[in-house]
């Protein structure tokens, strides 16, 4: 029988497929706003606090101003153009479904945690239908830092009630998912490859496990927990 009392997936790349929605809110919103960017360094902030990373940019125009205006009125544009983005189709990744069920057989809990604000994380598990499978969803709102703090698994446990990271698994398509779950000191820290970074960038960040994706996990605990 597992150790693991509790699975914490991602959301975006993790359990439901990434075409890109998320860069391309940035951009835009970015743009509109006259905030320089790279978008291979938004690429790298994939799975922060989202209007944490607006503040990062528009800072570096000038360390020294007051940045506050500029990053409220470029995060309104980035909600807006996200929603959009998530009001028409939501794609499970393959498999999704059937581990969620898995683990509910093998009464192991779930939460989610995502750098989305509330209504974007809501909005997906609603079109998803899959709001029943988790006993909590953290988002970055709900914490004062997000990932890579471990902050936002932590509030997970907290909510359910489970004591022990030695009983925790954290499983996320970015380095900064391998980088909070590490920081979490959990049991299992498991990158999957069906977002927008492949093996070769994972593997650089520490990591127990790096999969295919989430269809493959009930056979990795099955295996190595």
């Amino acid at each position: 029988m597992s150790r693991i009392k509790l699975v914490v997936f991602d959301i975006a790349g993790t359990i439901i497929e990434d075409h890109g929605e998320v860069v391309r809110a940035f951009a835009k919103a970015l743009t509109e706003n006259e905030i320089s960017f790279d978008e291979d360094e938004l690429l790298h902030w994939k799975g922060a606090s989202k209007r944490e990373v607006i503040r990062h940019f528009a800072q570096r125009l000038d360390p020294k101003l007051d940045v506050d205006g500029k990053v409220e009125t470029a995060y309104r544009s980035f909600r807006s153009e996200l929603e959009g983005c998530y009001r028409g189709k939501v794609t499970p990744i393959l498999g999704a479904v059937e581990t969620f069920r898995w683990c509910e057989d093998h009464d192991i809990r779930m939460a989610t945690t995502t750098g989305f604000y509330r209504e974007i994380s809501d909005l997906i598990l609603k079109h998803t239908g899959w709001s029943d499978f988790f006993s909590a969803n953290i988002s970055s709102s709900d914490v004062r830092q997000g990932r890579p703090a471990p902050y936002m698994i932590f509030r997970a446990m907290e909510t359910m009630e489970v004591l022990s990271v030695h009983e925790v698994l954290n499983v996320g398509d970015t380095p900064l998912d391998l980088q909070s779950g590490t920081n979490a000191g959990l049991a299992g820290v498991i990158g999957v490859l069906t977002g927008a970074h492949n093996r070769r960038s994972l593997e650089r960040n520490p990591h127990t496990h790096i999969i295919d994706s989430v269809a493959e996990l009930p056979k990795l605990i099955e295996r190595a927990f």
